[in-house]
């Protein structure tokens, strides 16, 4: 298997589960998410210095010219005739098959009804220069015209005819969302900065899976082979560095988050798991200071370690 990992200083390629011998392959700054799709060829890098696509296992990269430059997330849909991109400052956009270019770049299209939503003037945080981005952008083959995006700091939203139209699904979900995790169609866990939540409704209600956890600061929840894991520091990144450290854990759950239990890592309690990916039955993990973990017979353990947080992880 061949294992991308987007860190805060680009891609990183390896093949096999460990990361002993990581090498380069993108530089380009920082990395929020690289993912790849059924009905698309290759794998998109989400970075802070635009959209990038790769078609030969990350030997070579295309920006996608994506007209913000910051993009935060990105989703293909399952039809595969739209790939959405989410940004900072956050705004949605789409590029619609047949819109290739001849470099491979693509034409996009705002849209311009996700500025409508009646909780836009709330989306800020000093943090973020006082604006929020699309963090998450989730879809699914069941319904293929749904298209889910969770904003930090603004909560989660929901499309039900391709992004031209969108309804606030925030009511009783924490709105500094980092990552909607798309179970079903309707099934979704949204981690937070402050919890972790479950609906089943798309949205329209949820439920608080943390609150027996210490720990409440979420990134990332990942699912697989009916376990549900999530992994949460106790407070803000800020507050990672020092004696204390980060104070973090992770979690697993084989009853959808009605219950967890606290698991040990390599790392912990001072690195927090970011990133998640599976490949040859092998779960991966990355954390924030450049650890990579793998999960080995019921156990994590070590599987190397890259120079720079890992913040996203994709096997091929």
């Amino acid at each position: 298997m061949t294992l991308l990992a987007g860190t805060w200083d680009g891609v990183y390629r390896t093949t096999g589960p460990r990361f002993d011998a990581a090498e380069q392959v993108l530089d380009c700054g920082r990395v929020l998410r690289v993912r790849q799709f059924d009905a698309f060829d290759g794998v998109f890098a989400a970075t802070k210095s635009g959209l990038y696509h790769s078609t030969d296992d990350g030997d070579s990269w295309t920006d996608l010219d994506v007209p913000r430059e910051e993009v935060y997330s990105v989703v293909g849909s399952p039809d595969g005739d739209r790939l959405y991109a989410g940004t900072h400052p956050a705004h949605l956009y789409v590029s619609e098959s047949g819109e290739e270019r001849e470099d491979d770049s693509r034409s996009w299209r705002e849209l311009e009804s996700f500025q409508d939503l009646p909780s836009r003037e709330e989306w800020y945080t000093p943090r973020h220069r006082n604006e929020a981005h699309v963090r998450s952008l989730g879809a699914h083959l069941d319904v293929p015209e749904r298209v889910i995006a969770g904003v930090e700091v603004g909560g989660v939203h929901v499309s039900d005819d391709r992004g031209e139209t969108w309804e606030e699904r925030k009511d009783g979900v924490h709105d500094d969302v980092h990552h909607v995790l798309v179970r079903g169609p309707d099934h979704y866990v949204a981690s937070c900065g402050g919890g972790l939540y479950r609906t089943r409704d798309a949205g329209e209600s949820w439920t608080r899976l943390d609150d027996s956890l210490d720990q409440t600061y979420f990134r990332e929840a990942f699912a697989h082979d009916g376990v549900l894991y999530a992994a949460a520091a106790r407070s803000s990144p800020g507050t990672w560095r020092g004696e204390r450290g980060a104070d973090a854990a992770l979690f697993e759950s084989v009853d959808d988050g009605d219950s967890f239990d606290v698991v040990e890592y390599p790392g912990h309690p001072e690195e927090v798991v970011l990133s998640w990916t599976v490949g040859d039955d092998t779960i991966v993990a990355g954390t924030n200071d450049g650890g990579v973990i793998l999960r080995d017979g019921g156990e994590w353990v070590e599987g190397g370690r890259v120079e720079a947080g890992v913040a996203a992880l994709c096997a091929l």
